[in-house]
């Protein structure tokens, strides 16, 4: 072998001493490692000694005592109790439940519940393994760490996929056996900024080289207190988190659809409105790639890592919603997931749009407005004026047709609604904006030949806006879809916290009752139209008769159905949560399957 042959070789490998392995916690294999990497493990404090990552407990049995924070009456809800005293003074059944979640940084994932009434009473009665006892009563195997819940700290998921994320939790959360948490923290605002950097994830890269994230593994990174800490932009970072998050409705410190944000958001040009939100989302996109390339640099010159590392955080890897590098992620085109984002934003409209007709939201109000149980209270809300700008719906069902049978169902409501907030004059221009918003993604296939913009959203509303819904709140629906059947003939959104004995009834009298009159009319007007008419047009006719026989035919036995139903006065425990609830309905409701985990019937 020529000397150019063995320094080119050389060039591929590389050298490192086997004594060198033993010097890193835990003696992996890194041959990789640097100099100055392996200094670090040996001279400074690791995160072990700033706090103790705790993990969290165990419900015992998530069907029982889990749930979406939505599924329930929010007025059982404490989301921010401090201690467990004043949780158990509260009275309050549910609170916030530390699960875990998926590649975020700096905020986000408060979307479960716990019930933990009494200090935990049902739970630590609950028997574990011993079917054979039902009497006996224990305190869970699965408690720990008892003296951390309520309180603040950081948290990452055990198991996640992608880079290592790290998340700040306040006040008032119980922690999980799915999340891993770090307390009463020295020096919080270095490890959080720490753990969110490049540097951390390299040393991860040794100690954890799977994508589970233990405690003992992200305990041995090492830790510089030399660097300037008012340099570090955590608050920062963590506000433009915390505001993406809570921009959403899944959030449970969602305010209003972030198009309201802007103080543009005044009547006229609902594209313009748009444009202002996605420049705006796009800087603040720019931006936290901004604030987090400066935390990577200060960490790399403080570790000496500059030949190993660099700065830089693709837009990929900015942990916002609002980013569609990172929301949709693949290998799309700048346009394709421009297309998305305007199509889900639109569709995330119309979402926030029929919460405000059922009472949910209110265009005078922040926040949620009404999520209680039974619609009790909800007169009052009505008398105070809390629905002035835009009324809420007098009952809570909202009819879904493929046509326009009733003047107040959802389409038309739709129109309203973007009449009320943008006004009337530019209405068609902004009806038109949405339509094509949506077929750009959503609503395949696009216009149909001759297709207005109102057919359109009427067409999204039918066919695609529950499938939607159910994605959103992840299988467990606050808004019911009742349907007749594959024909369509009937379809309604009840939304569950306004569920009383009293919808199904209603729902008959109101809606399905003048529905079956007005079907048969239009058959017998079509039929006398039939007799009238040429050879082609009576056979097109008959079409339109043919399938509206169809329909009155489902309608008519969803309205024996619904007559059963009716008559046994269902009740709701929103404390069972959705998958129980939905089930007591029969084949009334949409989805039954997906939702409850069997057929329903």
């Amino acid at each position: 072998m020529s000397q150019q042959q063995n320094n080119d070789m050389q060039q591929h490998f590389y050298r490192a001493s086997a004594a060198d392995f033993g010097k890193i916690p835990g003696s992996p294999v890194a041959y990789w490692f640097s100099s100055n990497a392996l200094r670090n493990c040996n001279e400074n404090q690791k995160l072990m000694d700033y706090s103790d990552a705790k993990s969290g407990m165990s419900s015992c049995n998530s069907e029982l005592f889990l749930r979406q924070w939505f599924e329930v009456s929010f007025s059982k809800v404490n989301p921010s109790s401090p201690s467990h005293e004043s949780a158990k003074k509260s009275g309050s059944k549910w609170f916030l439940y530390n699960k875990g979640g998926g590649n975020r940084r700096w905020f986000g994932y408060n979307d479960t519940v716990i019930n933990w009434h009494n200090d935990g009473g049902d739970i630590k009665r609950f028997v574990v393994n011993n079917p054979k006892d039902p009497k006996t009563t224990h305190w869970s195997r699965r408690l720990f760490n008892l003296e951390y819940f309520f309180k603040e700290g950081l948290t990452w998921s055990a198991v996640t996929s992608g880079r290592f994320s790290c998340r700040s939790v306040d006040i008032g959360v119980i922690p999980g056996t799915g999340s891993k948490t770090l307390y009463d923290l020295k020096n919080e605002t270095l490890v959080f900024s720490l753990l969110n950097s490049t540097v951390a994830s390299y040393y991860l890269s040794v100690f954890s080289p799977t994508l589970n994230f233990e405690a003992g593994d992200v305990g041995k990174i090492p830790v510089i207190e030399s660097i300037n800490l008012s340099l570090l932009e955590t608050n920062a970072l963590v506000d433009i988190s915390k505001k993406d998050w809570n921009s959403f409705e899944i959030s449970i410190g969602f305010i209003t659809h972030p198009i309201f944000h802007s103080s543009n958001t005044v009547k006229g040009c609902l594209n313009e409105n748009y444009q202002y939100l996605m420049s705006s989302w796009h800087s603040t996109t720019l931006e936290m790639q901004r604030l987090e390339e400066e935390n990577n640099r200060l960490f790399i010159e403080a570790y000496g890592l500059q030949d190993e590392l660099t700065p830089e955080v693709p837009l990929s890897e900015i942990t916002l919603t609002c980013n569609p590098h990172y929301r949709y992620g693949g290998n799309l085109t700048d346009n394709e997931r421009e297309a998305r984002l305007q199509s889900d934003t639109l569709c995330e409209l119309i979402s926030y749009a029929i919460g405000c007709m059922m009472g949910r939201y209110s265009l005078d109000r922040d926040g949620l407005v009404y999520a209680h149980a039974g619609n009790e209270g909800f007169k009052a809300l009505v008398d105070e004026g809390a629905y002035a700008s835009f009324a809420a719906d007098d009952d809570g069902i909202l009819p879904l047709t493929s046509e326009n049978w009733f003047s107040d169902d959802v389409a038309a409501r739709i129109e309203a609604f973007v009449a009320t907030v943008w006004g009337k004059e530019p209405l068609e221009e902004n009806l038109n904006f949405i339509a094509d918003s949506l077929t750009l993604y959503v609503v395949k296939p696009a216009k149909k030949g001759g297709e207005t913009a109102r057919e359109t959203i009427r067409r999204y509303l039918s066919s695609q806006f529950y499938k939607d819904h159910l994605k959103t709140y992840k299988k467990r629906p606050i808004y019911w879809l009742f349907s007749s059947g594959k024909e369509k003939a009937f379809e309604c959104l009840v939304y569950l916290h306004r569920y009383s004995e009293s919808t199904l009834p209603r729902m008959r009298t109101e809606y399905v009752t003048p529905l079956l009159g007005q079907m048969a009319s239009r058959i017998e007007r079509k039929r006398m139209e039939q007799t009238e008419a040429s050879t082609a047009e009576a056979k097109r006719i008959g079409k339109e008769i043919d399938s509206l026989n169809k329909q009155l035919s489902e309608l008519r036995a969803f309205d024996d159905e619904l007559k059963h139903h009716a008559d046994m006065r269902i009740q709701l425990d929103l404390d069972d949560g959705v998958k129980v609830n939905y089930g007591k309905f029969g084949t009334l409701l949409s989805d039954v399957k997906a939702i409850t985990g069997d057929k329903g019937e």
